[in-house]
């Protein structure tokens, strides 16, 4: 009778150690079938990152630019085209920047098409102080006989 208890005592601790790795398995495919839920990674972004294209009215801007520096001939057209693409990478890479066929934020302002900060100043022009300001020394009560003694 006690090998027998020892027997079923040695059974049921073996089935309950491998019980308790079955579930494990299946519980998370059962839950995802049931739910409908996807796990593994998205291959593409929902949200495209970055700037997508050149806009007509800014590529006309660049052209003109390049037609003006000599790096292009004719007419601006406001397409980004082949032609203009080429006119780009060949100004980059004559002034040493880099030839990709985005426009360089350094092109662009030597082209005189970016930001002009000459005007645009945060706080304003600078203030000068006015004629009747007194001295930093004097309106902290220190004079020159006071700094005589």
């Amino acid at each position: 009778m006690r090998s027998a208890i020892n027997r079923l005592l040695v059974v049921s601790v073996v089935l309950v150690l491998f019980a308790g790795y079955a579930p494990a398995a299946t519980k998370a495919t059962g839950k995802a079938a049931k739910h409908g839920h996807r796990h593994g990674k998205r291959k593409s972004s929902w949200k495209k990152k970055g700037q997508q294209g050149i806009k007509a009215d800014r590529a006309a801007e660049i052209q003109q630019a390049l037609i003006r520096e000599k790096y292009l001939t004719g007419e601006p057209t406001g397409a980004w085209d082949a032609r203009t693409q080429a006119a780009l990478v060949k100004y980059q890479a004559d002034n040493g920047w880099q030839t990709k066929v985005v426009p360089d934020s350094r092109a662009l302002i030597k082209l005189g098409l970016g930001p002009n900060y000459s005007t645009e100043l945060l706080n304003g022009p600078p203030k000068s102080a006015p004629a009747s300001a007194p001295s930093t020394t004097a309106s902290r009560g220190i004079d020159s006989t006071a700094s005589k003694q």
